[in-house]
Formats: structure tokens, sequence, C-alpha cells
């Protein structure tokens, strides 16, 4: 399935860096004034999963294919962007492709890049972004005309309730994602593609001082984060950039150095897995071994329909064993000869990590 990720944020607060951090090259045009990167940037990023080179020894393939994440760099927004202000609309539509939208925030000093307000203001900065997208928003409701006479479904009249509601709300400066809405309100305004409606994890751009006084630090954002969200991590954008020409062995002693076990990419990644609800399931032959992304409480047969979708309407049967009993069998033939492998049908509910052979009708 597809999974993308926009980063958004004012400009100069470190978006494109860590863009160039994420697809561990420079494909964004780094520049120390608003507005340098005037298309999305679009990296096809893939998800680190210790476990596939594990599988790949077992099975005997060399060929690894992991989950991967679509990150769009998406150029800075400014106060006024949803009425034609810097970039405007344009970088507001770009958003509306994307699953989770990543909010860097600037928190780092540095006289030598600009703030496009000339001061540092994280709580003004989220304001500002927030408010671009809330108007965007209302913009978009607003075209939304009240179903009129008998020959209008009902879904149609149902729907323009639900936009009156949310209308509402948003007029008082409350994201739709903060609004309360049973499954089928939010059902109806799927085709919407509401902005505000998309869960946000903020990034939070720290220096490398800031990331070694790390409990001042995470006071500071708690601070200005309060009960706007959970969804948050920070990381120096920086140095991000900077480890990914290390060797892994050369990262991790790095990143240890300030306390941390992994990259912001993985951090990231994880984030937006658990907000989203998704896990990974994994399939491991002589062809190649690999990782599917797939929703959390998915049946196997929506499991099957990720690698081809006849693979859902022709599904029979699939086995399934959790990795760790996969690799300590030694793969499929000693973990059947052990009864380990469950053979399961359409009505089983997919768990993380599982390795995984369907079996599929002609």
């Amino acid at each position: 399935m597809k999974f993308s990720i926009g980063i958004v944020g004012l400009p100069n607060v470190g978006k494109s860096t860590l863009f160039n951090a994420l697809l561990k090259k420079q494909v964004a045009n780094v520049a120390n004034y608003p507005f340098c990167t005037i298309e999305p940037n679009v990296g096809i990023i893939e998800v680190p999963d210790e476990r596939l080179p594990v599988l790949a020894k077992i099975v005997e393939t060399t060929k690894i294919v992991p989950a991967v994440v679509e990150f769009y760099d998406i150029a800075g927004l400014v106060r006024g962007a949803s009425k034609g202000e810097g970039l405007g609309n344009k970088f507001l539509s770009h958003i509306r492709e994307v699953e989770v939208i990543v909010h860097v925030v600037r928190l780092f000093e540095d006289g030598n890049v600009v703030h496009v307000s000339d001061k540092i203001n994280p709580v003004d900065d989220i304001k500002t972004i927030e408010t671009e997208l809330i108007l965007a928003d209302l913009e978009t409701v607003n075209k939304q005309k009240e179903p009129k006479g008998t020959s209008a479904p009902k879904e149609a009249f149902a729907t323009y309730e639900v936009v009156r509601k949310i209308k509402e709300q948003l007029d008082k400066e409350v994201p739709v994602r903060q609004q309360i809405l049973d499954k089928e309100e939010l059902l109806s305004l799927k085709p919407l593609n509401l902005l505000t409606s998309k869960p946000v994890i903020y990034v939070f751009n720290v220096s490398e001082q800031q990331l070694q006084n790390q409990e001042e630090t995470k006071k500071k954002i708690k601070e200005i984060i309060k009960s706007l969200s959970n969804n948050y991590l920070y990381l120096c954008a920086k140095m991000e950039a900077e480890v990914v020409a290390f060797s892994p062995v050369e990262q991790k002693e790095y990143l240890k150095g300030f306390g941390l076990e992994e990259s912001g990419l993985n951090r990231l990644i994880k984030k937006a897995y658990e907000i989203l609800g998704l896990i990974s399931f994994l399939t491991a032959g002589v062809i190649e071994a690999r990782a599917w992304t797939i929703k959390k409480g998915w049946l196997a047969p929506q499991a099957a329909g990720t690698i081809h979708t006849d693979f859902e309407k022709k599904f029979i049967k699939a086995d399934v064993i959790p990795y760790q009993k996969f690799v300590d069998t030694g793969g499929w033939t000693k973990a059947r000869e052990q009864g380990l492998v469950q053979t399961v049908g359409r009505d089983y509910e997919m768990k993380e990590g599982e390795v995984v052979e369907f079996k599929i009708g002609v």
C-alpha cells in the first residue's frame, strides 16, 4: 500500500536539510533564502528493517526488498499562503496527497540562517502553519453546495450536515483532527481530503548543543507543545545529514554520543507507522525477502491483495509463523516439521512481523 509523508513548515526551518538526510544524498536545493524549493521534491525512502537480511540468509536469496515511504519536501509556507502569499495554494495542494504531515519547527539559533519573521518563536511558527491549513480547509468546505430537491441522494444531505458541523469548528480555529466526529462522519469527509484532518508529527529541529542538553530541550518542547499533540520528536537535521556518510557501525557510535539509539529517520518512520496504525508482514523465498506494509487489523486476504490485487479475490489460505520462530528453526521446512507453521483462512487477522506464504487459486 502507498504510504506518503509531506514535510512542511516555514521557510528556513530545516525541511530540505532533513529531506536530504532522509534520502542520504543531496536531492533538494538547500539555500539560505525562502522558497528555494519551488517544486515538491519526492523521494522513495526504504523503511529500515533489520529482519530482512536475516531472512535472506536463511532462504538463500540475494534480493532484499524493504517496505518504502514516499517523502514530499514541500516549499516553505508563510502567513497568507492560503490566499496565495509566497508560493501559496500550489503547495497546499501537494499536502493533500499525503497520509501524514511532518511539521518541522525551528528550535535552533543560528545568525547565519535567516528566519522569515526575524525571530525564533516556535509557538508562533506552529500557529502560522496551522492557521493557513485551517483557512485552506475553510475555502474547501465553503465551496460545498447544499443539496436541493428530492433527486439528491440521502448521503449528500448527511455529508452536508457534517460539512456544516466542521465549518463551525474551523471558524473557531479547531482543526478537523481535533473535532469530535464518528467513523461515518469521517468517512463522508474523506473525498474532501481536508488538510487538518491529517495526523501531524511535529519535528523540532535542534542544534547539536540542544541535542546534548536533552533534559532542557525536552522541557522546552513540552512547554511549546503543551496539549497540542503527543506526536512529536526532536532531531538535529544538520547532524542527520552529516552522519549519513558514515558506515552503519560508525553511525551507531556517533549517535550514542548524543544519547540516541537510532537515527531521526528510523524514529520518524516508526512514529508515522504508530500514528497511522500500520504494521509489516514479511515474505521469504528463493526469489526475494520482502516487507509489506498493511493496516493493523487487516485480514489475510487483504494482506495478500497488497502483493497483487487478484490475490485477494483468489485467496485460499495462508501459512504464517512469527519471525523469531522462523529464524530459530532455520526456515519453512524445519518450522513445518516442528508444527510451528499455522495454516489460516479468510478471517485471520494479520500480526506485525509474521512471515507469510499465501496459497492462491488459479
